[in-house]
């Protein structure tokens, strides 16, 4: 054995099925120049036992489609983990998994390989984009070692973008829900929130349309040219 082989990090150990169906997930698809309404997008909103990025872990995984320009709710996706080790910390007060529901979720090989298989080539919309790609990728990677590679696209940005108008000085979900007066029934559950960031989103590719992005790159390139300009220093 290497003198260095403590420094590797041990692979997952998966059963032959799960291998199998790790190797037949779809390769991620790069952001194209095709119709903006013509996409499916995977809505995507994770809870987590807390905020730390490296340390905290995914809880629930919840999604939507949106295709045609329009919510699919033949396309849903929601799984709670198992997770032995999960302590109760103070989020469990906001999305209200408890041990019981915890101890009670699906293995987590098997959800995240569900997910990836609903999510497929397609590319995924999260309000905080970074947070949730950051954790979805080191769940896969701790728990499959699958390298997420779809492009994410933070609805986040995209309403200050394609909002300027909007004098909103906070910029979590809620105020942009109460800014277009969204019915929203729930928050803080993660099917829940997934379905709230899609018809968000819905509103803002209308308003996209209407500024001649008309296509997931187009709009991912102005949402870079918006984040450069914004985050530059000024002198």
């Amino acid at each position: 054995m290497s003198w260095f082989s403590w420094l590797r990090p041990s692979r997952p150990a998966l059963s032959a099925t799960q291998q199998a169906r790790l190797e037949q997930l779809p390769g991620a698809r790069p952001l194209g120049d095709g119709s903006l309404r013509a996409q499916r997008w995977v809505v995507l909103d994770l809870e987590t036992s807390g905020l730390n990025l490296n340390r905290d872990q995914v809880l629930s995984i919840g999604a939507v489609v949106i295709e045609d320009a329009a919510i699919d709710f033949s396309q849903q996706f929601e799984r709670t983990l198992q997770r032995a080790d999960a302590k109760p910390g103070p989020s469990v007060l906001i999305h209200g998994l408890g041990p019981s529901a915890i101890a009670a979720g699906c293995d987590p090989v098997e959800a995240l390989l569900d997910f990836m298989t609903f999510v497929g080539d397609s590319p995924l919309l999260a309000f905080h984009a970074p947070f949730d790609q950051h954790m979805l990728g080191r769940a896969l990677k701790d728990s499959l070692g699958y390298h997420l590679a779809h492009p994410f696209l933070d609805v986040a940005d995209l309403a200050p973008l394609l909002c300027p108008q909007a004098s909103i000085r906070e910029t979590g979900l809620d105020n942009w829900i109460d800014h277009f007066n969204l019915q929203v029934g729930e928050r803080h559950h993660a099917s829940a929130d997934a379905l709230a960031t899609a018809e968000l989103a819905l509103i803002l590719f209308s308003r996209a349309r209407q500024q001649h992005l008309d296509s997931p790159l187009a709009l991912q390139q102005r949402v870079s040219q918006w984040k450069r300009r914004t985050q530059a220093p000024s002198f």
